[in-house]
C-alpha cells in the first residue's frame, strides 16, 4: 500500500519538477548562464585566469561612475533599437538594419547639429532628434517599400543596407566638401566638427559620469511602445497582421501600409540611437562610431521575444557586459569580441530553449483554448 501512494505522489511531483524545467524563464537563465561559462573559458585560453576575468568584467561594468554611465549610455543605444525590431516584429517582419539605420541617423544630426548655430538649446536638440529620426525612416522605408511593393525580403534588404550606411560614413567624414572638419594639418583625424554646445544631450547629474539623458528617452520610447502595441488598436492591427496578414486582409486591414509604416518607424527608434551617439561625448561623427550597436539591439531584441519590459532588462543587461568587455581588454588583456561570442551563444541557445520549451507543451493534453485577444471590433473600425 505504501509503494503504491509513493509512486502516486512521485508521479505528480515528477511532473511538477518537469514543468518547472521547461519554465521560459528557468531556461533562459540556464542558456545565459551557459553562454557566461563559455566566455570564462575562451579568456582562459587567451590566458586570463578566471578570477581576474570576472574582476576586469566587474570594473568596467560598475568599478566607478564613469563606468556606470558609460554603460547606461550604451544601454539606452541598444533599446531605441530593439524597441524598433519589436515594432517590426510585431507585424510579421525582422529588422536586421539597425546598424545602417544608426549610420543614417548619425549623418543627419551631424549635419544639423554642426549648421544650426545660435538657436538655443530647446529648439537645436529636438531638431537633432527629428532629423535623426527621420533619416532613420527614410532609410528603413527603402528596404519595407521593396517589401511591401516587390515582395523582397526585408532580412535581406535591411542587411546589405547596413554596409551602404556604413559606406556613407566613411564618405561624409573623409570628404572635405561634407561634414569632414577643416583640415588644418596632416594630424587632423577624419572626422566632423563638434556639434554645437545647444545641440548636446544633457547629463543625468551623476557625479564623474557620462550619462546623459538618453536613458530616459529611451525608457519613455519602450514605455510608449508597449502602452501602442498592447493597449490601442493599432497595436491590436498590427498583431492580427503579423499572425495571419491573409485573414486579417479579409477583415479588411490594411496590411501592406501597416508592414511599411512597422518597419520604417523601426528604422526611425534606430535613426534616434544614431542621433544620441553623436550628441553624446565626444560630440563628432567619426568611422566606426556606431560600434556595433545596430547587430547589438537586434540580440537585445531576439532575446526579448516581444516583451518590452524584457527589451529595457536585457538592454541593461548587455549594455553592462559591453562596457565590461571593453575593461576586459584594458586590464586583463582579453579581447574584447569575447562579449560578441557570448551574444551569439545566447541567441544560439535561447533559440534551442525556446524548441525546448515548446516540447512539454506537446506532450501534455491540450488545455481549453481561451477567446482570441484580437478584438474583432478594433479590426472593423480600421482605414481600407
Amino acid at each position: 500500500m505504501s509503494a503504491v501512494t509513493s509512486t502516486r505522489t512521485a508521479g505528480p511531483n515528477r511532473i511538477s519538477l518537469r514543468r518547472w524545467a521547461h519554465q521560459p524563464v528557468v531556461v533562459a537563465a540556464a542558456a545565459m548562464i551557459a553562454a557566461g561559462a563559455v566566455g570564462l573559458l575562451l579568456a582562459a585560453f587567451a590566458g586570463a585566469a578566471p578570477g581576474a576575468t570576472m574582476t576586469a568584467l566587474w570594473e568596467g561594468m560598475f568599478g566607478s561612475s564613469y563606468a556606470v554611465g558609460a554603460s547606461l549610455n550604451v544601454a539606452a543605444t541598444l533599446m531605441l533599437v530593439a524597441v524598433g525590431f519589436t515594432i517590426a516584429h510585431r507585424a510579421g517582419l525582422v529588422n536586421v538594419g539597425g546598424e545602417g539605420q544608426i549610420c543614417a541617423g548619425g549623418i543627419a544630426a551631424t549635419a544639423i547639429g554642426t549648421t544650426l548655430t545660435g538657436a538655443p538649446a530647446a529648439i537645436t536638440l529636438p531638431a537633432v532628434l527629428i532629423g535623426a529620426a527621420a533619416a532613420g525612416w527614410l532609410w528603413a522605408a527603402i528596404a519595407a517599400y521593396l517589401r511591401v511593393r516587390r515582395g523582397t525580403s526585408e532580412i535581406i534588404t535591411t542587411l546589405l543596407l547596413n554596409f551602404v550606411g556604413l559606406a556613407m560614413v566613411l564618405l561624409v567624414v573623409h570628404e572635405p566638401a561634407l561634414l569632414r572638419q577643416p583640415v588644418t594639418s596632416s594630424e587632423t583625424l577624419p572626422q566632423s566638427e563638434q556639434l554645437t554646445p545647444a545641440a548636446q544631450l544633457p547629463l543625468l547629474g551623476i557625479e564623474r559620469s557620462p550619462a546623459t539623458i538618453a536613458l530616459w528617452i529611451a525608457v519613455v520610447a519602450a514605455l510608449g511602445t508597449a502602452i501602442l502595441v498592447r493597449h490601442t488598436a493599432l497595436g491590436t492591427r498590427l498583431r492580427a497582421v503579423g499572425l495571419n496578414p491573409d485573414a486579417a486582409a479579409r477583415l479588411g486591414l490594411p496590411v501592406q501600409r501597416l508592414r511599411f509604416l512597422s518597419l520604417s518607424t523601426a528604422g526611425a527608434f534606430s535613426g534616434i540611437a544614431g542621433g544620441l551617439l553623436v550628441a553624446t561625448a565626444p560630440f563628432v561623427l567619426a568611422e566606426g562610431f556606431s560600434s556595433g550597436y545596430g547587430f547589438s539591439g537586434l540580440v537585445v531584441g531576439l532575446l526579448a521575444r516581444g516583451s518590452l519590459a524584457a527589451v529595457v532588462a536585457v538592454s541593461l543587461l548587455l549594455g553592462f557586459l559591453v562596457s565590461g568587455g571593453i575593461n576586459l581588454q584594458l586590464a586583463a588583456n582579453v579581447p574584447a569580441s569575447t562579449i560578441s561570442v557570448v551574444e551569439s551563444l545566447m541567441i544560439v541557445f535561447i533559440a534551442g530553449a525556446a524548441l525546448w520549451t515548446r516540447s512539454v507543451r506537446k506532450s501534455e493534453p491540450a488545455a481549453p483554448q481561451a477567446v482570441s485577444p484580437i478584438d474583432t471590433a478594433d479590426l472593423a473600425g480600421a482605414p481600407r
